[in-house]
């Protein structure tokens, strides 16, 4: 499973927190590795650079073999938070793809 980081021009984030990263969305989309091709991961701050609650959101794109993309997103106040949220709710929602797949 190949995981890509993208980010808006506005937002400088470090090799250390690109690998964090990385290393969420594996941990919380193991079960599924092997069925994921990609991951792409685009980090944006809502409100640029202005300050405010919950401006940053991470968009979670993963490409399955032979299905469409699946995509989750979460806001929150911290990358971390959005990233890891995201995370979460992707994997919710392949878990609940995988579920549909099996009863067909």
């Amino acid at each position: 499973m190949q995981i890509q980081i993208n980010s808006e021009n506005n937002i400088k984030i470090g090799q250390e927190h690109i690998d964090r990263f990385k290393e969420v969305i594996s941990a919380a989309l193991d079960r599924y590795s092997d069925q994921i091709t990609r991951v792409e991961a685009h980090l944006s701050d809502e409100n640029s650079n202005k300050k405010g609650p919950d401006d940053k959101r991470c968009l979670l794109e993963a490409r399955l073999e032979g299905l469409q993309p699946v995509a989750a997103s979460n806001i929150a106040s911290t990358l971390e938070l959005a990233v890891s949220g995201a995370a979460e709710k992707l994997k919710q929602s392949l878990a609940s793809i995988k579920g549909r797949l099996r009863n067909y």
